[in-house]
């Protein structure tokens, strides 16, 4: 992943002061997955240029990751070693440390100047697309070009991919510059690869500090900069200056859809259940803490994500009479498989939109045709309560894996189709908020087998 930083400031060469870097040499440096390099790829009186450039290794990355579930390689083939991202953040305080702290041994009076700057990043992941670049940087003084990259240039019937070349061109000071880029390239992408607590509230109070207060973007960037935690959210907003009023926070869509699937799954009368695609274990702890279910089976494809289960369910620290209701299994939902067989219930909470579309039959031929349980409880997003969802661009998805998002009429007709397949009939639920012209966030589908 490449960052350029140019200015025209003469002379252009005391970028090299200000950023403690001199133009004729080569900066190298560690990573915790890679390393960086600063270079000069032009230095004279006129213009110079210091560029930035990132190279992870895929296999130090995959070491270092929790998992975020999806397909099994990817850990390995993913964009981070190429698109900007929270890495390039990090490299940023690395090779930059001195300059956005605002400090320069041998030119202080220019590092307090405001000085005319164009920075470029030629692959930077958007959520938002263009728009939402401007956004961004647009209130903070930048001129804003954002150049959507197609998916494949032999193809422009393909359209244009999640990627942006963007340019910024504005006059102020390179610690403003350095901290503006170090908060909002993770707002634009979205995935932070770094755990997030507190800190993370003082990181933004120091380096959005005049600016990120009266920011028009402001709840997007703190909402995203804290990884959707609400948590940390609440806390972000109190520092400032928006604090919530003390009354009862209504539960998020999650919590929401998991109610609602153990619902289902106690009015089935199910007591031996599994949830397919359990990821790490959230609706697991529900089932555990409810005597009815007897037996609970979770599986996931990921290694990873059962892994993250038995941490976050304190698996070793449960009685043992509770311990002994729960089996994680790894295994895949297209291949037929003898241990889901003999279950009343089970569960895909948010599962099916992770397959490709065009393999969705083998999931149905799995679940429906093979284990068939008596009841099967399915939820999926709906994709016209996207428009509500202002941090998504036009066709975005909410999750970057996510193969496919359904509108109502597609999803009903897919889980009729399935119904009348198999011999169930099918119970359309909505769950979380529910728009008179859009529906609602979740749709959930309950099948009950046919005596």
């Amino acid at each position: 992943m490449l960052l350029t930083l140019t200015t025209t400031h003469r002379p252009a060469t005391d970028l090299g002061f200000l950023l403690h870097k001199h133009p004729e040499r080569v900066f190298t440096f560690s990573l915790s997955a890679g390393q960086g390099q600063v270079f000069f790829p032009e230095a004279s009186e006129e213009r110079c240029t210091a560029a930035l450039l990132v190279q992870l290794d895929p296999v130090e990355l995959s070491r270092g990751r929790t998992g975020q579930g999806g397909a099994p390689l990817e850990p390995y083939v993913n964009d981070r070693p190429y698109a900007a991202s929270s890495f390039l953040t990090g490299a940023l305080r690395e090779a930059f440390g001195t300059a956005m702290g605002g400090r320069s041994k041998e030119r202080q009076v220019l590092a307090d100047q405001a000085l005319p700057f164009e920075v470029r990043l030629p692959a930077l992941p958007s959520r938002g697309g263009p728009d939402l670049a401007g956004r961004l940087f647009g209130p903070l003084g930048y001129a804003v070009t954002a150049r959507p990259l197609p998916l494949d240039e032999r193809f422009p019937e393909w359209g244009d991919s999640p990627y942006l070349d963007l340019t910024l061109e504005g006059t102020m000071q390179l610690k403003a510059l350095l901290a503006h880029l170090s908060v909002l390239i993770p707002v634009l992408d979205d995935a932070r690869h770094t755990f997030v607590d507190e800190g993370e509230i003082e990181r933004l109070e120091r380096l959005g500090a005049g600016w990120l207060a009266v920011h028009p973007e402001r709840e997007l960037i703190l909402r995203r900069s804290l990884k959707h935690q609400r948590d940390l959210l609440r806390l972000a907003r109190e520092k400032f200056g928006e604090a919530e009023e003390a009354q009862p926070v209504a539960p998020s869509l999650n919590a929401q859809r998991l109610a609602a699937v153990e619902a289902e799954l106690v009015a089935s009368g199910a007591a031996r259940v599994l949830d397919l695609g359990c990821g790490e274990g959230h609706l697991l702890k529900l089932l555990l803490a409810n005597p009815q279910f007897r037996e609970i089976v979770g599986m996931d494809v990921s290694v990873r994500e059962l892994r993250r289960a038995e941490r976050y369910l304190h698996l070793d620290d449960l009685p043992p009479t509770v311990r002994s209701r729960l089996t994680l299994l790894q295994g895949s939902l297209t291949y037929r498989d003898a241990r889901l067989r003999g279950f009343e219930a089970a569960a895909l909470v948010e599962v099916i939109e992770h397959l490709d579309e065009a393999r969705l039959w083998t999931l149905e031929r799995v679940v429906f045709g093979d284990a068939r349980p008596g009841t099967v409880v399915v939820t999926t997003p709906n994709a016209e309560y996207n428009a509500r969802y202002v941090f998504l661009g036009e066709g975005e998805t909410r999750h970057r894996d996510h193969r496919f998002e359904w509108d109502r009429a597609t999803f009903r007709a897919w889980a009729t189709r399935v119904g009348e397949t198999f011999g169930y009939g099918v119970t359309f639920r909505s769950v979380g908020e529910e728009d008179p012209a859009l529906g609602p966030a979740t749709q959930m589908a309950v099948f009950r087998r046919a005596p």
